[in-house]
């Protein structure tokens, strides 16, 4: 299938630049709406043309065949529910505690590197979602094993585990359109 306005192979030189984009990402819901996983713009068309899933949301442009024309997706929807065995939670690494906190200092605000336990270990703090919070080199040394009593510092909001969007990946660029669906 070739993208709307795109050049078809043998059209010279400027074909190459217009080929048709594989970067696209589509995430698909279950029949319920609750988000699956991220797939990739070829398997959402399969899904598309054999009529397992249907576009909810697509960025207007059309992907265009001899005899058919598809929305370029970027929501999907399964026609018929899939049952899906219990998920296990995202565990609190420093990556995905990182992503939670959109890479910013819990204290300062600033960009974040690290990750600091609020309760700390050595005072019977635990690893867990509602005691870590990121941090900069900075505060997370100044701060040290100590309580935020301690030091007369607050947290601007409560650590707690993250919405479903972690769970589709820290290295994944989430497009704009996904986000109503992605709260959990």
């Amino acid at each position: 299938m070739l993208m709307e306005g795109t050049l078809t192979a043998g059209q010279g030189p400027a074909a190459a630049p217009h080929a048709a984009r594989t970067d696209v990402r589509s995430l698909l819901l279950n029949a319920s709406m609750e988000p699956l996983c991220i797939v990739s713009l070829h398997r959402a068309v399969v899904l598309v043309m054999t009529g397992k899933a249907s576009v909810l949301e697509s960025d207007g442009q059309l992907l265009h065949s001899e005899h058919a024309a598809v929305p370029v997706p970027l929501v999907l929807v399964l026609t018929r529910y899939v049952h899906v065995p219990q998920r296990r939670p995202v565990p609190p690494t420093r990556r995905t505690v990182l992503q939670r906190d959109d890479h910013r200092c819990a204290y300062c605000g600033g960009g974040a590197d690290t990750v600091d336990h609020v309760h700390p270990r050595s005072r019977g703090g635990r690893h867990e979602w509602t005691n870590v919070v990121a941090a900069c080199v900075r505060c997370n040394h100044r701060k040290a094993d100590r309580l935020l009593t301690e030091i007369g510092w607050e947290l601007p909001f409560t650590p707690r585990p993250p919405r479903w969007s972690v769970a589709f990946g820290a290295s994944s660029r989430c497009e704009p359109a996904w986000t109503q669906y992605m709260t959990a």
